[in-house]
Parts: C-alpha cells; sequence; structure tokens
C-alpha cells in the first residue's frame, strides 16, 4: 500500500493508540487495526516487538522512548513530530502503553494535534492499574476493603504541585500509584506522616499482565527496603491498600513467571 504523496493538501489524521500493559493478546480489536493500517508507527519503550509485528512491513516506525528524566524526544519535538507525519499526509499511529488519557500524555499530543488542524482519533487501552491488579489477582475495589480507587503518579512534572498525602492516606480505598519506584521513599514517608499504617499492604507490580511480570509483596514500612533487596525496576505499579495483602510474592527469587490464565 503505498502512503499519500510528501506535503499532501490534506493531512492524514494521527490516532493515539492504547495498547494495553504491553501483552498483545490484550489490545483491542480496534487498537489492532489502527496498527495494521498505519502508514507510520510512533512508539516507546512500553511497546514490545510483539505489539510493532502487527505493522505492515513498509510502515515507518518511530522510537520516541522516555524513562524518568530521560527523554529520547522531549515532549514538544514528539508533537511536533506527529504534526509532520500527518502534514505529510502518513496515518500515523502513535502508540501508548496502557489508556492514552492515563498518565500518558496523550491530552497533550491531542491538543497540539487539534491546534495544528489535524484530525484526531482515540483508541481507549487497558491502563496499568487495571491489568495489573488482574493479573496479580488483587481487587482494585471491594464492598468490604475499598469503597473507592485513585490513580495518581509517583513522578510529577518538575515544579508541580505536591499531591494531596492527606486524602491519598484517607482509608477506605486503594491508591495505584504510576512511575512510583523511583519515589517510593518519599509516597511512604508521606503516607506515614498523614497517618496510614506502616502495617498497610503494598503490592509492587513489574511489567503486570506480560510473561516478564514478577509480583512483590511489601507494607508501607518495608517498600523502599523491598524494592532496593529485589533490584525492582520500572515499569511497575504500586498498589496500596488494605486490597493488596492478596499479592502473592512472586518475586522473591528473582523468577520470572507468566500471568495466571
Amino acid at each position: 500500500m503505498n502512503c499519500p504523496p510528501s506535503g499532501a493538501a490534506t493531512p492524514a489524521p494521527v490516532t493515539l493508540v492504547g495498547c494495553g500493559p504491553g501483552a498483545a493478546d490484550l489490545l483491542t480489536l480496534r487498537a489492532l487495526r489502527a496498527i495494521e493500517a498505519a502508514d507510520a508507527l510512533v512508539y516507546d519503550n512500553l511497546i514490545g516487538d510483539d505489539v510493532l509485528s502487527f505493522a505492515r512491513a513498509d510502515a515507518e516506525r518511530i522510537y520516541v522512548g522516555k524513562r524518568a528524566s530521560r527523554h529520547t524526544l522531549p515532549q514538544e519535538e514528539i508533537n511536533a513530530l506527529l504534526v509532520r507525519l500527518a502534514r505529510e499526509g502518513k496515518r500515523t499511529a502513535r502508540l501508548k502503553g496502557g489508556d492514552p488519557f492515563i498518565f500518558g500524555r496523550g491530552g497533550e499530543e491531542m491538543d497540539a494535534l487539534r491546534a495544528a488542524g489535524i484530525a484526531v482519533d482515540i483508541i481507549p487501552g487497558v491502563t496499568a492499574a487495571a491489568a495489573c491488579a488482574a493479573a496479580a489477582g488483587i481487587p482494585l475495589t471491594h464492598r468490604d476493603e475499598a469503597r473507592s480507587l485513585v490513580l495518581t503518579t509517583g513522578h510529577g512534572k518538575p515544579g508541580a504541585q505536591e499531591p494531596d498525602w492527606a486524602a491519598l492516606a484517607r482509608p477506605g480505598q486503594t491508591i495505584a500509584f504510576y512511575m512510583g519506584v523511583a519515589n517510593a521513599g518519599e509516597i511512604a514517608r508521606e503516607l506515614l506522616a498523614h497517618g496510614m499504617a506502616g502495617s498497610m499492604p503494598v503490592a509492587i507490580i513489574e511489567r503486570g499482565a506480560t510473561p516478564a511480570q514478577r509480583i512483590h509483596a511489601a507494607t508501607l514500612a518495608t517498600l523502599t527496603a523491598r524494592i532496593a533487596e529485589r533490584a525492582i525496576k520500572a515499569p511497575a505499579l504500586l498498589l496500596v491498600g488494605d486490597v493488596a495483602a492478596r499479592a502473592a510474592d512472586t518475586g522473591a527469587n528473582d523468577t520470572i513467571t507468566s500471568p495466571a490464565a
């Protein structure tokens, strides 16, 4: 299939594709079809080769991966790249881990594209909190233990307002910290300082719902020590709350475990 000529009068649309937690069989059908139809794919380190394998052989693949404080391209340049590809007439799939609008900067990219007069399609994906909790057998809500769920980030924008730690420390809820491993010490200190018990269960789920999944059981008091002794690295999700007591610790011997069928 040939791409439209460069400099086409009408920009091609850009699709922000939620690719789920990483396992190819957790893609939605809409996500799969968008990947198969794309002339260009823009992706980061949360998108595995098994997902990219669905792309056409002639599709352009552009890696823009980023981890905490280490970006291949700054966000502003990613936005500009998406605009340029669209103006070249290339149907572009911007592949996002999880869901584009849950800590995926999808909103920033959508705003930049719309400001440039480019149509944007959004394909939702299975976000990390839902995927990791399900793979670990942890109910995010429970009538007896967690009447609400809070999704928050452990890695904020420099200069951003501090989280409402008092609200996060309230009983009867589950807190899912995205990108929380690097700042786990601060998270534990603040929650303890705002009244949460040191015995509060914490589940640390590395690469959840993928063949490389590891689950680590801890408490708020032992969280930082557990991360250090197990050499836990991102991407990983922290689940804090009574429901996290159901975590089966599969990472004690650095074994790799597949998610439950």
